[in-house]
């Protein structure tokens, strides 16, 4: 069984603030963390791993410093850490990342075949959700987001059972291997890392892939080139103000109102 997870080094959000000027997060000063669902992510990972056997392979793209983040995941149990790192991908938006990730994720496939790909379901300095589902629909794999639990996983079968979160309930679906998954929390929980990945995370280096090596990107598809997305403006949203007041009289009005109206919604007299 080999899972590929990935994974985003960000920003801890209880401590970001916005530059007034610029529109834009300032970033100095505030620590950096493993997004939490991708977090949760890797745990299922390695929880399947030590089920089924296997290996589990970790990969992020971002700057030098998010080999940090691939570190704290051989922590958790992981097996390799891949940074996807070059001033080439700088200001890259969902299209981009997404791109990357799946030429990436391609290469490790013929490398040794995945069976699993996951993804926290989105990251918390920017909460789009879109890149687990690009990177899907470009690999052309099946794709089940906010998934929960996972019932049950053959990787012989090649088959898994997966319960998904949904406004109106969970969902329990079957899916063929390989398949992507975006996860919440409550798919695996976190526990503590054992000392042996302790002390193999204070000796282990991620791998580092450019622009060029051992993959080559299309330099219009990656970057501020491959990413038409445009941010018009990012502001802090002002505070709420306080409700109004309404008098004992008025509250008394507009109940005779609601209670005329559901009476006549019920005699089914008012339709949409």
């Amino acid at each position: 069984m080999h899972a590929v997870v990935a994974i985003k080094q960000v920003p801890d959000t209880s401590n970001v603030r916005i530059n007034p000027e610029t529109g834009t997060l300032i970033r100095e000063g505030v620590p950096a963390i493993v997004n939490p669902y991708d977090a949760h992510a890797v745990e299922l990972a390695v929880r399947l791993k030590e089920k089924f056997g296997g290996k589990v392979t970790v990969l992020t793209m971002g700057p030098p410093k998010a080999a940090e983040a691939l570190v704290e995941c051989v922590e958790q149990g992981a097996d390799r850490g891949i940074l996807i790192t070059d001033r080439k991908f700088a200001a890259a938006d969902t299209l981009a990342t997404s791109y990357v990730l799946a030429r990436a994720i391609e290469a490790l496939h013929a490398e040794e075949p995945v069976d699993l790909l996951l993804f926290g379901k989105q990251a918390i300095d920017g909460d789009t959700a879109q890149v687990g589902p690009g990177v899907a629909t470009r690999l052309e794999v099946p794709l089940i987001t906010y998934a929960v639990a996972v019932e049950s996983f053959d990787p012989q079968a090649r088959t898994a059972v997966v319960h998904r979160k949904t406004e109106r309930g969970i969902e329990v679906l079957q899916t063929r291997l390989p398949a992507l998954l975006t996860v919440e929390k409550e798919i695996a929980a976190i526990g503590r890392a054992p000392l042996p990945n302790l002390i193999r995370a204070a000796q282990y280096t991620p791998e580092t892939w450019t622009a060029s090596q051992p993959v080559a990107f299309d330099p219009a598809r990656i970057g501020i080139k491959g990413s038409p997305t445009i941010v018009g403006k990012a502001y802090t949203p002002p505070p709420k103000k306080a409700g109004g007041t309404l008098s004992v009289a008025e509250l008394g009005v507009q109940s005779v109102v609601f209670q005329a109206l559901a009476r006549i919604e019920s005699a089914g007299v008012l339709q949409n």
